[in-house]
């Protein structure tokens, strides 16, 4: 347990006096000046996944919440920590755009499969994710017989993404930016092993790579 400690204390050492002096005048002026994020990213906990390198943002780009997942409880279903998140992103801050972004190789799509480990060891994380169920009756419904493991958990992450996106503007104070024209929302899908990412598109009713998207 120490050594992880130890190597979190080299990390911060080496934020201190190789990270940080390069970009001290960008933290001086994060620290005294409010933040003005232009985006809500809505992500998953999964250590793997790095908002702020994907996107190339800098420090108060970013409003980011991540859980397991990356689910959007529908508005009242479990008013919480992503709720009061959605609603002080919007409402505080004037975010623009809000995004709900899924990953390849999601341990919680894995679980709604039955192909992770024990739900039954983790009453908490099972009853979090009946906020996918609907996007698991939709593979499963889309999926041909011989669908492969493989085929089901990238189907049911973009499936996901779509319904944590449906989820989303429940919320009114997302449902109130839309009808303004202040926000507008996305749904992502982050491929980690190839650095790829894809955005939903309404036109073509696919997920598809920022390098062709116009």
């Amino acid at each position: 347990m120490k050594a992880v400690l130890d190597q979190l204390k080299d990390g911060i050492r080496k934020f201190q006096t190789e990270v940080y002096p390069e970009r001290a005048e960008a933290y001086r002026v994060a620290a005294t000046t409010q933040q003005k994020p232009h985006t809500l990213l809505i992500t998953c906990a999964d250590s793997r996944i790095d908002p702020e390198a994907i996107t190339s943002s800098v420090p108060g780009e970013m409003f980011v919440t991540r859980n397991v997942g990356n689910m959007v409880p529908a508005y009242g279903e479990m008013l919480g920590g992503v709720s009061a998140v959605i609603e002080y992103a919007v409402e505080a801050l004037g975010v623009q755009h809000a995004v709900v972004c899924g990953h390849s190789d999601c341990g919680a799509m894995k679980g709604l499969l039955g192909s992770a480990s024990d739900l039954e060891r983790m009453p908490t994380v099972k009853s979090w994710l009946r906020n996918a169920a609907a996007a698991l009756m939709v593979t499963q419904g889309l999926a041909g017989e011989n669908a492969s493991p493989k085929t089901l958990l990238h189907s049911l992450t973009e499936q996901n993404v779509l319904l944590q996106l449906n989820h989303l503007r429940t919320h009114p104070s997302i449902a109130g930016g839309l009808a303004k024209g202040t926000l507008t929302v996305s749904g992502w899908v982050y491929d980690i092993e190839h650095g790829e990412v894809k955005i939903y598109d309404d036109v073509t009713n696919k997920f598809l790579p920022v390098s062709t998207r116009i």
